[in-house]
Parts: C-alpha cells; sequence; structure tokens
C-alpha cells in the first residue's frame, strides 16, 4: 500500500502524521519507506541526524530532476528508510512544466522498482497542488488528507479534492481516498465547529480517530524524534497508534 499524505496548506500536521505513522508502523515491525517530496524537508531533518551533510544528488532531487533511481537512506528507527527532500526541489515546478517524457510519473517508475521490498510506503506531499504532489499521486494507492481547525484549512479540502479527482482521471485511475484525518484538536469551539463541518461534508470518509494538539509532538521533533520514541505515553501517541489500527486493521 502506497499512502500519500496532503493537504493544500501548511501548518495542519501533515508532516507530523507521515512521521508518525512511518515510525509507528516500524516500531512494530513493519518494513516501511517515507519518501519526503516537500522541499522543506521537515521529515528528511528529524528521521536523518546526519541530514546537514547529505548532497542533493542523494535526495529526491536526483530522482525527480535527473532520473536516477530512489536514494534511500537508513534511518535510527528500526524497519524505517527515507528518500530525503531537498531544497532544490522547489525548482521541480519549473523543470518539469517543460518535460515532454511523462513528467508525471518519475517518482513511480522509480518507485515501482523498489516498492516491493517495503511493507509501507508513505509520501509526504508538499502543502501545494504542484508536479511533485502529481507525481506522488499517480505513484500512490491512496490519499490520506490532513485537516486541521480553521475555515481556510477546511475551504481547502474542496482544491485538493479536485486535484485528486484529475490524477484519477488523467494518471491513475486506482487511486482512492484514504479518508481525512482531523488533527491539532483543542477543547475549543473553533475546533469542535471545524470538526463538525468536515463530518457533515464528507460524512463516511472522515476518519473516527482524531489528532489532539499536543506540545509533546514539537518537542519530539526539536530532538530529532518519532513521538514513540519521545514519548510513547503522549496523548499523541496514543492517538496515532489508534490511527495506525483504524487504517490497517489486522
Amino acid at each position: 500500500m502506497i499512502i500519500s499524505i496532503a493537504s493544500q496548506k501548511g501548518g495542519t500536521g501533515k508532516t507530523t502524521t507521515s512521521i508518525s505513522l512511518a515510525a509507528g508502523l516500524a516500531r512494530g515491525g513493519r518494513r516501511v519507506l517515507l519518501i519526503d517530496t516537500d522541499s522543506q524537508a521537515n521529515s528528511s531533518k528529524v528521521l536523518l541526524p546526519n541530514y546537514q551533510e547529505i548532497d542533493h544528488s542523494q535526495t529526491l532531487h536526483a530522482t525527480m530532476l535527473e532520473r536516477k533511481p530512489l536514494p534511500i537512506h537508513p534511518t535510527p528507527v528500526p524497519n524505517l528508510e527515507i528518500v530525503p527532500a531537498h531544497i532544490l526541489l522547489s525548482n521541480t515546478d519549473i523543470e518539469l512544466t517543460s518535460a515532454i517524457d511523462h513528467r508525471e510519473a518519475r517518482l513511480k517508475r522509480e518507485l515501482d522498482v523498489v516498492k516491493d521490498r517495503y511493507d509501507h510506503v508513505f509520501i509526504d506531499c508538499p502543502p501545494a497542488l504542484s508536479w511533485l504532489t502529481i507525481n506522488a499521486f499517480t505513484a500512490s494507492d491512496r490519499v490520506l488528507v490532513v485537516v486541521s481547525p480553521g475555515y481556510f484549512e477546511l475551504d481547502s479540502t474542496v482544491q485538493l479534492g479536485k486535484s485528486i479527482a484529475n490524477v484519477r482521471e488523467f494518471f491513475n485511475p486506482e487511486l482512492k481516498l484514504a479518508g481525512f484525518l482531523f488533527t491539532m484538536s483543542e477543547p475549543t469551539n473553533n475546533s469542535a465547529t471545524s470538526l463538525k463541518i468536515l463530518r457533515q461534508t464528507y460524512t463516511d470518509d472522515v476518519l473516527n480517530t482524531v489528532i489532539p494538539k499536543n506540545v509533546d509532538l514539537r518537542e519530539a521533533h526539536f530532538n530529532q524524534q518519532d513521538i514513540f520514541a519521545y514519548n510513547p505515553s503522549a496523548k499523541a501517541a496514543h492517538a496515532y497508534q489508534a490511527l495506525i489500527k483504524e487504517l490497517f486493521p489486522l
């Protein structure tokens, strides 16, 4: 199963969800690959202690712009490997706009070579519709949409839904929705109302699991750890374990 984790807005917990799902499954004994397609490279910076020493030729940049095999790196988390991102990925749209050779499938072509090594593959998408996002959706079986409280956050799901539909129509007819995940939940009217609207709008597509806003997540990332390594008893750790059980029932 290849799952893109996406949001049209930054700051929704998309990267946190990518790291937590990947690390949680890996710590449970599954073989997991995380592909970081966000030029901010936040997943890469958390999971690779030596990230600053990695040349761009050993990141996803080499695959997307130089058509080389996926550069896969081990992480300190057992069973978890990562294809890191690089700031130069921000040039991808400029480069691929003029490309004529299956520009939507560069990631899929190389991922198809290695995907059988893994039980799960997660793709951390950039917070915008771009050729990187299109490549991620083209390579995926499912898209998990991350939504945090707020008017603009809810509004962004409409455009993301159109993007998924467009990729399904033109590039990947088998692409399906894994669901909408509500994150950064707090005991406030804004949070409660946002979740209510999301469930009224998308009904059965909204996952039961809700991820709380939790300072432990920030502190875990600051210490270059996933939440399960930093504080396995944190509320967020329990929530992400519940999400894993909901998405991947035994």
